[in-house]
């Protein structure tokens, strides 16, 4: 039987004593899980609100609103695939990313809402003022407010909030406004 030197180098190998390439390999394979598990959890974090909560009141939450859809969202790199034409205008101002809903109220009056994350509050009143003056009237809502028969568009500290009916009734405008006032108490807290 030949007796190994364990103070000598292994010539083959390329290993130091005492070093194996299981330990080297284990350390590195740890370090690159830590990393990708890190890298996982901070991608899924930075699409939902601060809280992980949903800006978009549930059915009856708002009396009248049902919800009626899934929320989509849609990223600033894939804002062309839901407002083609308008993205550029949005992302100027620096839209982060959109939320969109549907919602009937009184199962009459079909609505979109879409919740605009901006980068900033400056970001949303630069939206906000470009948005058409036309027929509106301002409201108190949020930080600035504009309603009109089928439109309410306002805006609070980064959103941008606009939600648009498809018919127009007597009871719109004011059925608007309680959706419109339902979601700024959610942007709120």
């Amino acid at each position: 039987m030949t007796s190994i030197d364990l103070a000598k180098p292994c010539k083959h190998s390329g290993f130091r004593p005492g070093q194996t390439s299981f330990g080297r390999v284990k350390a590195g394979g740890v370090l690159l899980a830590m990393l990708g598990i890190a890298l996982l959890l901070d991608a899924s974090c930075k699409h939902q609100p601060r809280t992980g909560r949903s800006f978009f009141p549930a059915t009856n939450q708002v009396a009248g609103w049902a919800k009626t859809g899934d929320t989509r969202t849609f990223e600033a790199a894939d804002l062309w695939k839901y407002i083609d034409g308008e993205a550029e205008r949005f992302l100027k101002a620096g839209v982060q990313h959109v939320s969109t809903t549907d919602y009937k109220f009184q199962n009459k009056v079909e609505a979109t809402v879409d919740i605009y994350t901006m980068g900033d509050a400056e970001g949303a009143e630069k939206i906000f003022k470009s948005e058409s003056a036309v027929d509106v009237k301002p409201i108190q809502l949020g930080d600035d407010a504009r309603l009109s028969s089928q439109n309410l568009v306002f805006r609070k500290g980064p959103y941008l909030v606009r939600i648009v009916t498809f018919e127009e009734s007597a009871e719109t405008q004011s059925a608007l406004l309680q959706l419109g006032h339902g979601i700024e108490l959610r942007l709120a807290r």
